[in-house]
């Protein structure tokens, strides 16, 4: 059985020679770590060197011809990153989706900035200046479209890989262009900028993927960065959620659904506690999530019980995996028979790997997994 066909099969509930071995991501001070302690020089330069040596299944995913976004808005043309001036010991800059922030002189790099203003802090920001970037046809956003079409179309039609449409969800994109906090005073002060928030990005996926899916083919997967949790549960409400959020995601997905014959999986990616948020998820189509952190209440046993038909891909709780074999083999006795038994899961950590990992601890860690995923 070949990475994709595992990966379906998770995906389809289905038997499977042994259980999708994923990692879910690395900080670079990790790595920095694990080349002193003799991770070899060649898969830090080569991912499918460092995959063959965790034993990881290649990527059964397919690319994306156009970029909708993950972490950050889609804004084209984006802004231009620079120097705005300097105060003292900190440089006020603005980054490429329209921020304005204060770093320390000359640091860039593993330093959380001051936020001083997000690129909508009035109707006036939105209308005249970031609504504008947020077109799906300005011709920057297709850029080399044609050549990625045929890649992908490769890829997807000729070796078979899992057409994936990776986005970033709403809550997401309204985050980065107005800010954490003033995103919820939003919700309460101006509701109608919120749905023109959520309109705009309705009408931008919505284009996007639909001629994704036409030119390439049909989609396995939609998956959505969209970290609405924190470590006590949602940022918003589920009833917001419901006002705000769902309708325009249901819009999409079942646009998505309409234009193909084939299954369509929904996942969502959040950070925190996301318990409480599962079935409002699951009411618009969602059957899928990741990355169920352990320090926030979430025990991927547990709620594979309360869901047996979910597909769950995360929950082994990266804290562990500083604590040394012991401790990580309690942590994996304990989740990985259930899990194997109950199917439909992808063990990985619950989010990227801090630096006080050990690299003799992590590879503990994988061999261990390897003996228990089957």
């Amino acid at each position: 059985m070949n990475a994709v066909e595992r990966m379906r099969r998770m995906f389809e509930g289905g038997p499977v020679d042994h259980l999708p071995r994923v990692g879910f991501g690395y900080f670079p001070q990790t790595f920095a770590r694990w080349k002193r302690e003799g991770l070899p020089e060649e898969t830090l330069k080569d991912w499918s060197k460092f995959g063959a040596l965790m034993g990881f299944d290649p990527s059964p995913w397919g690319g994306q011809a156009v970029d909708l976004g993950w972490c950050e808005a889609p804004v084209s043309p984006t802004y231009e990153e620079k120097i705005l001036r300097v105060e003292g010991e900190h440089e006020i800059v603005q980054d490429w989706v329209g921020r304005i922030k204060e770093y320390p002189k000359g640091v860039r790099e593993q330093v959380m900035p001051t936020y001083l203003k997000h690129a909508v802090a009035s109707w006036a920001d939105w209308e005249n200046d970031v609504r504008p970037r947020l077109d799906p046809e300005t011709p920057a956003r297709w850029k080399d479209y044609e050549k990625k079409v045929a890649a992908n179309r490769q890829a997807i039609a000729g070796e078979g890989l899992l057409h994936n449409a990776g986005v970033i969800g709403g809550y997401m994109y309204m985050r980065s262009l107005v800010g954490p906090v003033e995103l919820l005073y939003l919700f309460h002060d101006d509701p109608k900028l919120v749905h023109s928030l959520m309109e705009t990005w309705r009408h931008l996926m919505i284009t996007g993927l639909t001629r994704v899916q036409r030119d390439v083919g049909p989609f396995f997967r939609l998956y959505f960065g969209e970290d609405i949790c924190y470590n006590h549960g949602p940022l918003i409400s589920p009833a917001m959620m419901r006002e705000f959020l769902m309708p325009y995601y249901r819009d999409l997905y079942q646009t998505l659904r309409a234009g193909q014959k084939e299954t369509l999986h929904f996942e969502i990616d959040t950070d925190g506690d996301c318990r409480p948020v599962i079935p409002v998820f699951q009411e618009i189509g969602v059957d899928a999530m990741s990355p169920f952190e352990v320090a926030s209440g979430c025990d991927v046993v547990e709620i594979g019980r309360q869901y047996p038909a979910f597909h769950i891909r995360g929950g082994i709780d990266k804290r562990i995996l500083a604590a040394g074999p012991d401790a990580i083999d309690r942590m994996l006795d304990r989740i990985m028979p259930v899990m194997v038994a109950r199917g439909r899961y992808i063990p990985c950590e619950d989010h990227a790997v801090p630096e006080d990992v050990s690299l003799a601890s992590y590879m503990h860690y994988r061999e261990r997994v390897m003996q228990l995923d089957h």
